[in-house]
């Protein structure tokens, strides 16, 4: 179910949003909506360039599989 929030940007801020949805024949909250999920998308998922870094990193995938395996079993610590 979608959720209503209240958000307080500036007017020149706003016009911004507004141009944008106009270009993309979207409304102003689908724009910041579609906009703030982009963001978090690039920044919590690696890039193609990123990913083929570490899938060519054999140490790390070693070090990031015996941690998964200790995860399962549930040993070790976990470390904020």
């Amino acid at each position: 179910m979608p959720k209503t929030i209240t958000l307080r940007i500036s007017e020149d801020n706003y016009e911004a949003f507004k141009q944008y949805a106009k270009k993309e024949n979207r409304k102003v909250s689908n724009a910041i909506e579609t906009l703030a999920l982009k963001q978090l998308e690039s920044t919590q998922f690696a890039d193609g360039l990123e990913m083929e870094g570490i899938l060519a990193d054999k140490d790390l995938l070693a070090r990031i599989e015996r941690g998964a395996r200790q995860a399962r079993a549930k040993k070790g610590r976990f470390v904020e």
